[in-house]
Formats: C-alpha cells, sequence, structure tokens
C-alpha cells in the first residue's frame, strides 16, 4: 500500500490525465488534507477504480475541490474504458473538471478535448459553467449548456446549477404567459399511508380546522383506489411497488396535484401561522415553488394548477425512472429531481424560442422557512437509506 505523503515539494507536482494510472505523489498529498479521505485510504489503500472513485466521493462532498479533482482524474486512470464499467470514463472527467471549476481554476483545452471525444454534452456543461464561473456570461453558458443535463439522472446536480444560472443571469426565461386566468385552488393535500403517530394526526387536525381551507389526507388504500380509478392499473402497480413510503409519497403527490390542482404538503411539515395561510391565498402565478438553501425544489410543500407545465413534465420523468432507474436515489427517481429538471426543460425550451405558457413564481429558502414549519418526528430517526443497495 503506498503511504500518504506530506505536502512536500514532489508532491506539490499535479498530476494529470495522462498520468500512469498510479497515484501520484501530489494524490496521496491530497488525500492526506482530509481525515475522512485518509481514514478510507488507510483502510482500504487505492487498488481499484471503486477505492479511487469513494475517495475522491469523499474529498468532493467534503469541499476540498482540488483534491477531489486530483483523485477523480486518477480513477480516470484507471478506467479501462470498456462502455460497461461503472462510473463512465467520461462521468469521471466531468467530475474531475467540474470540481476544478469549483476550486476557482481553469480546466485544461487538452482534457476538454478528451472529454469532447468521450462524450460531447459533458463537454458543453463544463465549458458553460466555465463561462458562468470564470467569464461571468450568463447566456453564453446556457447555449453553451444546452439540455446537456439530458445526460444525467433527474436531480444531479447540473440541474440546480442550470437553475441558478437562469435565476441569476436570465430569470425572464422562466416568464410563462397565460394561456387562461386560472389560479391555484385554495386546496391542501397529504398523505400517510396508515396509521398515522400522534404528531401527525395532530398535524392533520391542525390543518383541517383552517377556515375556508379544502383540505383532504389520503391513505395507502385510498390512494391506490384512486390512482387506479383515475390513471389505471399500471399507476396503481407502480405505486404499490414503491420501495417506502416516502417514494409512494412522491408518487402520488403529482398525480394528484395533476388532476385537480392546489397545494400539496407533507405530513410531516405545518404552515405556521394565518400568515402562512394568506400566503397560499394570494399567490396570483399558476405555479408556486420554492428552493432550499443549495438550489432544490421543493417537492414537499409546492402549489400548482390543474395540468401544470411542471406536473406534465414530472409525470414523464417519474415513469422513465419508475421503469428504467428503479433502484435510483428516492430524492433523483421520484423526490425534487423530477422537478428541477422540468424547470431545465422549460427554461431551455424558453432560451430556443418555445415560452412557458403558464405562469411561474420561484421563491428562495426564507420565505419557505417563513411559510413553513418543520415539527420533530420521531419517525424520521428511522428511516432507511434513500437508495437500495
Amino acid at each position: 500500500m503506498n503511504n500518504i505523503l506530506a505536502p512536500t515539494e514532489e508532491a506539490a507536482m499535479e498530476s494529470s490525465i495522462f498520468s500512469s494510472a498510479e497515484p501520484t505523489a501530489y494524490d496521496l498529498a491530497q488525500i492526506g488534507t482530509d481525515p475522512q479521505a485518509k481514514a478510507y485510504f488507510e483502510s482500504h489503500g487505492l487498488p481499484n477504480l471503486h477505492d479511487a472513485f469513494s475517495v475522491a466521493n469523499i474529498l468532493h462532498t467534503n469541499r476540498n475541490f482540488n483534491g477531489a479533482a486530483a483523485i477523480y482524474g486518477l480513477a480516470f486512470r484507471m478506467h479501462p474504458r470498456d462502455p460497461g464499467v461503472y462510473p463512465l470514463a467520461q462521468s469521471l472527467l466531468q467530475a474531475r473538471l467540474l470540481c476544478l471549476l469549483k476550486g476557482g481554476r481553469r480546466v485544461p483545452q487538452d482534457e476538454i478535448e478528451v472529454l469532447q471525444r468521450l462524450n460531447l454534452p459533458f463537454a458543453n456543461y463544463i465549458q458553460g459553467i466555465e463561462a458562468a464561473w470564470r467569464d461571468k456570461d450568463g447566456e453564453r453558458a446556457l447555449r453553451a449548456i444546452g439540455n446537456a443535463f439530458e445526460e444525467f439522472h433527474t436531480g444531479e446536480e447540473i440541474d440546480s446549477l442550470y437553475l441558478g444560472l437562469v435565476r441569476q443571469y436570465m430569470p425572464g426565461l422562466l416568464d410563462g404567459t397565460a394561456l387562461d386566468s386560472s389560479r391555484i385552488p385554495f386546496r391542501v393535500y397529504m398523505y400517510w399511508d396508515q396509521n398515522p403517530p400522534p404528531e401527525i394526526q395532530e398535524n392533520f387536525d391542525y390543518h383541517r380546522q383552517i377556515q375556508g381551507l379544502d383540505y383532504q389526507v389520503f391513505n395507502k388504500d385510498h390512494a391506490t383506489e384512486w390512482l387506479y380509478q383515475n390513471y389505471g392499473v399500471e399507476a396503481r402497480g407502480l405505486f404499490l411497488g414503491a420501495r417506502h413510503p416516502a417514494e409512494a409519497a412522491d408518487f402520488l403527490r403529482v398525480h394528484i396535484m395533476q388532476l385537480y390542482g392546489g397545494w400539496w404538503l407533507d405530513a410531516d411539515i405545518r404552515l405556521r401561522d394565518e400568515e402562512s395561510v394568506n400566503f397560499l391565498r394570494e399567490q396570483t402565478a399558476q405555479n408556486v415553488l420554492l428552493l432550499t438553501d443549495n438550489g432544490v425544489i421543493h417537492n414537499d410543500f409546492y402549489g400548482s394548477v390543474r395540468n401544470s407545465i411542471i406536473g406534465q413534465d414530472c409525470l414523464l420523468s417519474l415513469y422513465r425512472n419508475c421503469y428504467l432507474h428503479h433502484g435510483l436515489f428516492i430524492a433523483y427517481k421520484t423526490g425534487p429531481g423530477i422537478f428541477n429538471r422540468a424547470l431545465s426543460r422549460i427554461a431551455h425550451h424558453s432560451l430556443i424560442g418555445e415560452r412557458p405558457n403558464q405562469t411561474i413564481k420561484i421563491y428562495d429558502h426564507i420565505m419557505f422557512d417563513r411559510v413553513i414549519h418543520q415539527f420533530a418526528t420521531p419517525y424520521k430517526q428511522r428511516l432507511p437509506s434513500w437508495h437500495t443497495a
């Protein structure tokens, strides 16, 4: 096993994707700067692609971008260039170049050329991000990226980065012109599969008492029959095949909202007060979405008219993921990821000349916290991993 090196003069020379498949002094020094990555290395070493990828992901998650770029590069050098070996070579190189940009550096032109040969949309994505982050040219960035997000699973980082660029540089892309005067109904839907614990039942009772609010709670039996009656045996089967109640709720919410319109509220969150209730009443846009602090759409609380353009696209991704990517992270497969992808597509269509025919309003995470109270629920401590092994 190689030893971790101190950041000596030898280790200061960065490795290239054109180096050998062995860890360089620079690679090992980068691992040594991160306690979690160092612990993994000392336990597993770097004997294969999987271990290099795991270490790179640790460094990336811990925001050690230069280190992550180096080890993604090592993983790329280890890759046999076989299209049946995952992660794919182009994914490793794309991750490396993105981490270089996150670390405030330019991407090497010769590496971009390699990525272009492996996967042109990935290279377009990297060049677009560089145009935005380094050159502050948002329109060129969005046009360079194009619809490169289609090469990625819903929910991956490209969608939140793309939305961030739209909101910063070209927010008008999401300005739609309504074909009708419909507004979001003053109506709230929730779901709990069966036997709600006391804090959830209390939350149901709280919302049921709001004056004038059309309020409905679905349970598993009701949802199963409702899906069959309104969408057929296929929808019912996918709902019943969900891996976890959270995935089932994700599946159900898009169908309910698309048919009826209104507001979706997860059972473990609450409208804070009368001002929060008025927030629902006062919205004039036909689609109202709220963001997390890292640019991800909240699917636990949002509003739309029936036949929403966002909901329509969410259904497309939902069924595709259920059939083709059954084991995907729930947040990517059925959760917020499908909403971020819908906005990516709408903005891209707008950029190339097809403006949305409904109105859209997006609020930041500060507004979410003003409107929504996320109260403590013991069951959250018992949730399984959001993905299958």
